[in-house]
């Protein structure tokens, strides 16, 4: 990432041959020109010119959710995610929202990457849904909040180091993450079972705080190169070379140190799903006999490339019916802090993906990343057909302990 303005280089990649139209969520949302791709680049091109950035401007960038999917579809090689960050970076350095707006931006912001902040709200959890249309009255997106809190289990204490199950086969750094650490503890609890069952030293570094990825994808680089330098601290001094990531939105980010810092951290950063598949399988498969389907975060299939290695490791696991998600490239709205910000966009987004997960006649869907986990369940629970959601490690884990979901 550059500091101070728009990479105009990255700008002149685009020769808007429309590609990335029917990929776009926004653009398939409302056929606008500029909530597509290129006509957002076109807004750039203009502020780099000399236009100021307006309210209608910062508008087009803000409905955006950073998918990346139009990266995936683009054969101009247009690295439309260096320059989305680049840009909302930019609006936040050169335009003043309305009170309102910002005033819901800094709680966001004051709470969601610091865990131990989260954690006051666990206890309040189970109204949150109820408390959602009072809260949508104040302000829109303080009800969305509300509508997505998930049912928290009860916390769930990783000690510092799990050994391995057998012969050590490797020594990894686990992050714990902000929201999946204290929303869903339980999916931090079995990446560590099912890392040391396939002969794994897991350290858990601990008081690990945000990695920076929700800061980072919402242009506010200050606070994200702070995050960042601590997570590299945390792990270095943990004496790690790899670190596993169980939550797609933080793994894209840590990938990109190297430009958020200006140099490489000294560990590798790999998806839980990309590490397993790479180390190979050691320990045995039970048979889960259930019907899944398999949800792609987009920043993990379109910002990291990992499409097919979760999908491997399911099916891998005797018994298990691993179904396709139809417009599996098209975000379910989630998208960092989008739904949050955008919640009418975010909500027409989820409740397209519902219907579309519904339509496989799964019983359990199952997701890489806490804020798609939310969303989908929020949406399926608007449209009256809930269904059970799991990470991919939870799957994992059940199948090599031989337990049920």
């Amino acid at each position: 990432m550059t500091s101070g303005g728009i990479d105009p280089k990255l700008i002149n990649d685009c020769v808007h041959c429309g590609f990335c139209l029917p990929t776009c969520p926004t653009y398939t949302l409302w056929g606008e020109e500029m909530d597509s791709p290129r006509g957002r680049i076109h807004l750039m091109k203009q502020h780099v010119e000399g236009t100021p950035v307006t309210p209608e401007m910062a508008g087009h960038f803000d409905a955006c959710l950073g998918c990346m999917a139009c990266v995936t579809a683009c054969p101009s090689g247009v690295q439309y995610d260096r320059l989305i960050e680049q840009t909302r970076a930019e609006v936040e350095r050169v335009h003043v929202r309305e009170p309102r707006e910002r005033a819901v931006r800094e709680i966001v912001f004051s709470l969601f990457p610091y865990p131990r902040r989260l954690r006051l709200l666990r206890p309040g959890m189970g109204l949150a849904e109820r408390m959602a249309p009072f809260l949508e009255r104040v302000h829109p997106s303080l009800g969305a909040m509300a509508g997505l809190a998930p049912r928290v289990g009860r916390r769930q204490r990783i000690p510092r180091l799990v050994r391995a199950r057998g012969p050590r086969r490797a020594v990894v750094g686990m992050l714990t993450g902000c929201v999946q650490g204290e929303f869903f503890p339980q999916v931090n609890a079995a990446t560590a079972r099912v890392l040391a069952l396939e002969g794994c030293d897991v350290i858990i570094p601990p008081g690990q705080g945000c990695c920076g990825a929700l800061s980072v994808h919402s242009g506010r680089e200050e606070q994200a190169r702070r995050l960042a330098r601590r997570t590299v601290r945390t792990f270095t001094r943990a004496g790690v070379d790899t670190v596993v990531v169980n939550a797609a939105g933080c793994g894209s980010s840590m990938k990109e140190y190297g430009q958020l810092l200006g140099s490489e951290p000294g560990f590798r950063v790999l998806d839980l799903s990309e590490f397993l598949v790479e180390l190979g399988p050691v320990a045995d498969r039970h048979p889960l006999p259930v019907t899944v389907a398999y949800h792609d975060a987009c920043h993990l299939a379109h910002a990291q490339g990992i499409r097919a290695q979760p999908r491997e490791l399911l099916k891998a696991i005797p018994g298990l019916d691993l179904r396709e998600v139809p417009e599996s490239a098209i975000c379910c709205g989630s998208a960092g802090t989008y739904n949050i910000f955008q919640p009418e966009a975010a909500r027409d987004l989820g409740d397209r993906k519902a219907k579309s997960v519904a339509s496989t006649g799964a019983e359990l869907l199952v997701s890489a990343n806490p804020g798609c986990t939310m969303q989908i369940a929020a949406a399926m629970r608007r449209g009256g057909a809930r269904i059970r959601v799991a990470h991919t490690a939870e799957v994992l884990d059940a199948s090599l302990r031989g337990v049920s979901l």
